[in-house]
């Protein structure tokens, strides 16, 4: 088993204790294990101050007094039972029996991910109470659940990215041992577990990161607060401290993967990057695990390079999110978009989004007032990920409006076919699967006053460019969070049972069909037909399976006639109940989709 190189963990019959404070002259740990005894910790010439105690079976709470200030949460804590504020306490990570001995993860093509905010998934707000619902998940055929950030916050309600404490398990949540079962369950159901980190910059409130070392830089700014110090002095045990974070999730707690929020925040000009020593540490950690583990990458630079090698220059991740996608095709289905993502509107674009990626690869942007982007038309399409709807998507609404509030349920069957038809990697959010109409809003609960009104006022001013007239909720008011908890009872009933079963039809096909599971830029074709509607052609890596993927976006009718050879099936029709054809004519009566194979189905 690995050890970071700071933090808290047990060795035989001793809890050592390793903290990183190069600056510092004197560290004191404070031990509730010994009845609040006082201890004075070993520094080495890296920094690190470290010290050995016997291990009790018992529970141990300890702080750090650097200098004597203090006393301060351990900057590595693996649990903050009494909030950001709090004592550490010390997780013994060897005792949780895990039952998952035979699982090695899923090939990242293979997934279907999905999306979840703990908090708000189920009325608990638990990892414990996620458990019940995984089997309905996989029987509509998801095989991967990405958690939101989980990692110590202030308050019991929060996003996440106001992270405190990154190696901590969120105490309302359940804490370590409640996420532990709840990827062991998953596993045994054949799901796989991403978690959401945040490694670009650290929350305000609990945040003591300031008191031990150098953490931050004043060379960059990020929209969140200061920068994270990857390249400047002292920066090497801020960097072991972040590259240890992503071997500590897969070590501990067996996840298969993390997706790295908005990495184009993070800075480093060394001449080895950031990315580069966190690979090295993943192969070495991999040379003894026998599990996958993938990085996906939240990145606004339309940049091929983040999914290129380390070796050849790039970041290395195996994917990354394209919200070009997501853009490209919203504006087609709600005319509303528009206004919110100016530099999007045509047929042509979602066309250039399926065939290549990037919509914006180094043209002029309005939004930007710059030209922006590079090319990703050479790349797999299995390095992106693909989505009609996430967190940010309808938390970044005043309204926390889903797409299931903004466009009828014809509109609705159109998305997700054209999410599952494309040549990329999938996910829902949470609820999306069958209609959730319940909005998803921004909340926090935060204890300082000063930092509340300004998170109050940071929203009003963020939305007065909008223009739709809305105030946002207040995030810190408690209701605006359970306002915001879906009701999984509602997919059983009437249109939330029939565009969930519309969902898991389309999830079947993606996971059968041969020419649905080429992610090669070569077996994709894109005709555009008129200014609303487009033929999508998907070919199997061996050429013989082909389907053939009409998308009208329109109030009007479309007519459309297929090609004489081969023979064409019907497959799969979002306007069953409709006049479907005319002679030897098609037709899609408004917003509606028709697929046609040239076999019933290749496997």
């Amino acid at each position: 088993m690995i050890h970071v190189t700071a933090g808290a963990y047990r060795d035989g019959e001793q809890i050592r204790f390793r903290v990183w404070a190069p600056q510092t002259k004197q560290m004191n740990l404070i031990c509730h294990q010994a009845k609040l005894a006082t201890f004075r910790m070993e520094q080495d010439e890296e920094g690190y101050f470290s010290l050995a105690l016997p291990w009790r079976d018992e529970v141990c709470r300890y702080q750090y007094a650097p200098d004597g200030q203090g006393p301060f949460p351990d900057p590595a804590s693996h649990f903050q039972p009494e909030g950001v504020h709090g004592y550490s306490q010390f997780v013994d990570h060897t005792r949780f029996l895990w039952t998952d001995n035979e699982w090695r993860g899923r090939a990242f093509e293979h997934l279907i991910l999905y999306e979840l905010h703990v908090g708000t998934f189920t009325p608990e707000g638990t990892f414990e109470a996620i458990i019940p619902r995984l089997a309905a998940l996989a029987d509509l055929g998801i095989n991967a659940i990405e958690l939101m950030p989980v990692s110590e916050f202030p308050g019991s309600r929060n996003w996440g990215y106001d992270g405190v404490f990154p190696y901590s398990v969120h105490s309302a949540y359940g804490g370590p041992d409640q996420l532990k079962a709840l990827v062991d369950a998953a596993h045994g159901l054949g799901i796989s577990v991403f978690l959401d980190i945040v490694i670009n910059h650290i929350g305000p409130e609990g945040n003591y990161l300031g008191y031990f070392g150098p953490y931050f830089t004043d060379k960059y700014a990020t929209p969140w607060g200061k920068a994270i110090n990857l390249d400047g002095e002292w920066s090497d045990g801020v960097r072991d401290y972040f590259s240890d974070l992503i071997l500590f999730w897969s070590e501990y707690y067996h996840l298969d993967g993390l997706r790295l929020d908005a990495i184009h925040e993070i800075f480093d000009k060394g001449a080895c990057s950031f990315w580069e020593l966190v690979h090295e540490k993943l192969r070495m950690h991999q040379q003894y695990s026998s599990r996958v583990f993938h990085l996906i990458a939240e990145s606004d630079l339309n940049s091929p390079r983040v999914v290129k090698p380390v070796y050849a220059g790039g970041m290395g991740f195996e994917a990354q999110w394209l919200d070009d996608f997501h853009h490209a095709l919203y504006v087609l289905l709600d005319e509303k978009g528009r206004e919110r993502y100016i530099d999007f509107g045509t047929i042509g674009q979602l066309a250039k989004a399926y065939k290549d990626g990037f919509v914006h690869s180094g043209g002029y942007v309005k939004f930007r007032k710059r030209k922006h982007g590079a090319s990703s038309a050479g790349v797999r399409g299995d390095a992106f990920v693909v989505f009609n709807l996430n967190h940010d998507q309808a938390g970044n609404r005043a309204g926390g409006e889903r797409l299931s509030q903004l466009v009828d349920p014809a509109r609705q069957k159109v998305a997700m076919a054209a999410l599952m038809l494309s040549p990329y990697v999938p996910m829902l959010f949470m609820g999306e699967e069958y209609g959730e109409d319940t909005p998803f809003f921004f909340f926090v609960s935060h204890t300082d006053p000063e930092l509340i009104r300004a998170v109050i006022e940071g929203r009003k001013n963020e939305f007065k460019d909008f223009g739709d007239g809305q105030e946002p909720r207040n995030p810190q008011d408690e209701q605006t969070f359970l306002h915001s908890k879906i009701h999984w009872e509602k997919r059983s009933e009437g249109l939330y049972a029939h565009l969930l079963a519309w969902t898991k039809t389309l999830i079947t096909l993606r996971q059968t069909h041969a020419a649905l599971r080429n992610f090669d830029k070569d077996g994709i074709a894109v005709d555009v037909l008129t200014d609303r509607a487009l033929l999508l052609k998907r070919t199997s890596r061996d050429e013989r399976a082909t389907l053939y993927c009409y998308i009208n976006f329109s109030n009007e009718k479309l007519t459309f006639s297929l090609p004489e050879e081969p023979r064409w099936h019907l497959i799969l029709d979002s306007q069953e109940n409709t006049q479907t054809k005319t002679g030897s004519a098609w037709n899609i009566d408004g917003p509606g989709i028709k697929v046609f194979s040239n076999v019933p189905n290749v496997t």
